[in-house]
């Protein structure tokens, strides 16, 4: 019998390229999330700007970010770009930082930069198996299907949508949960940021295996929302 798992979904405040400010901000937002693991959205450490210089794991100004998820034992799940040119979904907790999973299914606009990842991938926290998505990924079947063919219990995911795309991402959501019979949390970014995204989806949220929003957040800058999963 596994324990519960309490998983949170965020969407801080975002500088445009400037990672120690970004750090700090998922660092704040990790101590208010009170969570075993928290999703960022996609990029959330440079902001959606395709040209921002890449990030390695061992990067020291995430230090902050290392010092909070050790404080709280929590996992923190943030989006960079990763040097070797891939959109990339980071792990961190309190030893530090590791490469979690690398985009799959990229835009046209990020392929102009970035390469595909080559397979999906599975967190494994105190016994629950967790499949990895970025933004693009979940709207294809066949990645659904190939992660959630991993024996996975939830599917989590980092994304930015335009505004007008809210509803619909999470109705996505609802759909893929349903289907699969198996949680499905999405971390959205809030807020303006590079390559046209003046106004955002935001409401990032937590569906349960039965298809029903079980915590959404708000459009606004620094909202979070939080669920224990049974």
């Amino acid at each position: 019998m596994r324990d519960p798992l309490v998983l949170a979904v965020a969407q801080p405040p975002c500088v445009a390229r400037d990672v120690a400010a970004n750090a700090l901000a998922h660092a704040e937002a990790v101590r208010s999330a009170r969570a075993r693991v928290v999703v960022f959205p996609e990029l959330s450490l440079t902001g959606y700007e395709l040209a921002a210089p890449a990030i390695e794991a061992a990067d020291p100004r995430l230090e902050p970010l290392v010092t909070a998820c050790a404080a709280t034992g929590s996992l923190a799940l943030v989006g960079a770009p990763l040097a070797g040119d891939h959109i990339a979904m980071l792990a961190v907790d309190g030893s530090g930082v590791t490469v979690a999973y690398r985009k799959m299914w990229l835009g046209s606009s990020e392929s102009a930069r970035f390469s595909p990842g080559d397979k999906p991938a599975v967190i494994e926290v105190d016994g629950w198996r967790f499949g990895l998505a970025i933004c693009k990924d979940v709207a294809v079947p066949q990645h659904q299907s190939d992660t959630a063919a991993l024996r996975i219990d939830g599917y989590l995911a980092g994304t930015v949508k335009f505004d007008y795309e809210a509803q619909e991402q999470s109705e996505r959501a609802a759909r893929l949960a349903a289907q699969h019979g198996m949680w499905v949390a999405i971390a959205s970014h809030a807020g303006p940021t590079g390559d046209g995204y003046t106004a955002t989806a935001a409401r990032s949220g937590i569906w349960d295996p039965q298809g029903n929003s079980v915590a959404q957040a708000g459009p606004e800058i620094g909202a979070l929302a939080r669920a224990t999963l049974t």
